[in-house]
């Protein structure tokens, strides 16, 4: 899926702005002329964007803008006037570029346009969810709340991909080091012992031994076209799946490998489910609530299923048939669906699926960390080791043909 910036004329003749994701930009025009909009300007957005999880600086940003929303809620419940407690948030702001970002939605609200409004102006710096709660809360006159709820959110968020990253610090480190020790020993061991065998007469040394040698030899005298194939091996694989079938293929199949497919499936359903439970709690409409929390889905196959769901709904159509239908989520969160939908709870239903489903991906971390470390160091151990043993059966055998000599 990508990301296109667009303006459009909306149903009630005022022009309006934001983001879109679709597979291509003729998908991007039809979704935006079934919301009721006439698209004036369609374009992809390339680079520049809103901050991805894996950049540091972005991450700073995106911590901040959490802080500016949960402080912003926090003035607006006391009773202070909105530009007033704007510029309080903003002035609390350290970083330049962002305060400088956020100086211009308390500029345009002091020009008496909506914060809602104000928000959409940024879709490179404001997630949608952002400007949809605030015009909720614009919408019911509980715009503090709404705000401290969609700050609590974004932190929840945020909480869960530090959890992810941390934990796969460790097994990755490892690994790190475990190609490292063996490309040491490879390259700067093994040859220091080649020049005492080399006048072993033939069929003297162990098979293993002379294994572990050649495979010294060959990544010696090819290891600058090792490296080439492996980046050409990436760079094409990369290339292949840059189209969104592709990219659809590879997310589908990634959901069907044991152990990870779950995991990644359940923490695709918690910022789906945190996100449109948000949304409904804060009184944004179904079908707009959906097309908001379906943006953060990263997994395309999943995405594009909630695509389906999302036109079902529009036009009247339950949630819970067509998302149990396409099977997306995971049979105990259609459970909270059912029973959210039945009941109309499905806000609170939702924001309970998310913490249930919270922990068991902390659950599944932590069994995916245990099996990993101690396979990782196993298998680096078992490597060191067999060349290890590999070159000393050869000195101890060589040794015994001098003595027999």
């Amino acid at each position: 899926m990508a990301t296109f910036q667009y303006r459009a004329i909306g149903a009630g003749g005022a022009a309006v702005s934001g983001q879109v994701e679709a597979a291509s930009r003729a998908d991007a025009l039809g979704s935006l002329r079934k919301s009721g909009m006439r698209p004036i300007e369609v374009a992809e957005q390339k680079g520049g964007g809103r901050a991805r999880s894996g950049s540091g600086r972005e991450g700073k940003w995106r911590r901040q803008i959490t802080n500016f929303f949960a402080e912003l809620g926090v003035l607006l419940q006391a009773g202070l006037p909105l530009d007033r407690a704007l510029s309080i948030a903003v002035e609390n702001v350290a970083i330049v570029p962002l305060n400088q970002r956020l100086g211009d939605v308390l500029a345009a609200v002091r020009e008496g346009r909506p914060l809602s409004a104000a928000l959409l102006d940024q879709p490179t710096l404001f997630p949608g969810l952002a400007a949809a709660m605030a015009e909720a809360g614009e919408a019911n006159g509980e715009l503090g709340v709404a705000l401290a709820r969609l700050a609590q959110m974004l932190e929840q968020a945020d909480e869960q991909r530090r959890q992810v990253a941390s934990a796969m610090t460790y097994p990755v480190a490892l690994t790190i080091v475990a190609v490292g020790v063996i490309l040491l020993m490879l390259l700067f061991v093994v040859p220091q012992f080649e020049t005492l065998f080399a006048s072993a007469p033939a069929g003297s040394l162990p098979a293993s031994s002379l294994a572990v040698m050649a495979a010294s030899r060959f990544v010696r005298s090819n290891g600058l076209v090792i490296l080439g194939v492996l980046i050409a091996g990436f760079l094409a694989l990369r290339q292949a799946l840059a189209s969104p079938a592709s990219k659809a293929w590879l997310d589908r199949k990634i959901l069907d490998v044991p152990q990870l497919g779950p995991l990644l499936r359940n923490v695709e359903t918690v910022r789906f489910a945190r996100s449109l439970g948000a949304l409904i709690d804060g009184g944004v409409p179904l079908p707009t609530a959906l097309t908001l929390a379906r943006r953060t889905v990263t997994n395309r196959f999943m995405n594009v299923g909630l695509g389906e769901v999302v036109d079902i709904v529009r036009q009247g159509g339950g949630l819970t048939a067509p998302l149990a239908e396409r099977r997306i989520l995971p049979p105990l969160a259609m459970s909270f669906v059912r029973t959210g939908e039945e009941t109309s709870q499905l806000g609170p239903m939702l924001g309970r699926l998310a913490t249930v489903l919270d922990r068991d991906v902390k659950v599944r971390l932590e069994r995916i960390i245990a099996v990993a470390t101690p396979t990782i160091v196993v298998g680096l151990g078992v490597g060191v080791a067999a060349m290890v043993a590999s070159i000393m059966s050869a000195i101890l055998g060589f040794n015994d043909l001098a003595v027999a000599n």
